[in-house]
């Protein structure tokens, strides 16, 4: 969570790494759209949590606003505050991710990913680091995934992930090998 002007820098150069754009200062006018969604997303957590006061107020609204028109722009559905530094979205794509998710570091994000909550539920998934979610993976309901763990593309994490170091696959995901996620998320990460 960012709780301070320091942190929110560190959240955005681990953003920043793990997006592959380590010697890019800024997004460029056209394009980096994903990365510019993500300055806006620490940007909203940032006014949220660390200002106050009536320019505060105006600032964060509009922060908010153009947040959310990104947003549906890029078909991203990803409240504030839910991932630890070093969230890594790679292409456009519906993503919804329920407001009380909690991911920890290093997590990336393919398209059509769902983590969400179950039943009319508010409780949601509880994320480790480095974890990897492939194209149309869905997490469903309060399950605990372990850190390191991959999730393959289209399954279905309906059950707590308690090995880190694993990969995940099929419908409903069981474990196809001991192989962590470091291979899907950027090595600079880890340097």
């Amino acid at each position: 969570m960012i709780t301070s002007k320091e942190k929110y820098q560190y959240y955005l150069e681990q953003d920043k790494i793990a997006l592959g754009r380590k010697k890019d200062r800024h997004p460029r006018l056209f394009g980096d759209e994903i990365w510019k969604f993500e300055i806006l997303l620490r940007k909203v957590e940032f006014d949220r949590n660390c200002r106050s006061g009536f320019l505060a107020g105006a600032v964060g609204k509009y922060h908010k606003f153009r947040f959310h028109r990104l947003s549906v722009r890029l078909g991203f559905t990803i409240p504030p505050g839910v991932f630890g530094p070093g969230l890594s979205i790679p292409h456009y794509g519906t993503i919804v991710v329920h407001g009380n998710v909690r991911a920890g570091r290093n997590c990336r994000l393919q398209e059509g990913v769902t983590i969400g909550a179950t039943n009319g539920s508010h409780k949601a998934a509880v994320i480790g680091d480095n974890c990897y979610f492939g194209s149309g993976a869905k997490v469903v309901g309060a399950v605990r995934i372990a850190d390191d763990v991959a999730v393959g593309a289209n399954a279905v994490v309906t059950t707590d992930i308690a090995e880190p170091g694993t990969t995940w696959a099929g419908i409903p995901a069981r474990k196809i090998s001991d192989r962590d996620s470091h291979s899907n998320l950027c090595p600079a990460l880890f340097g």
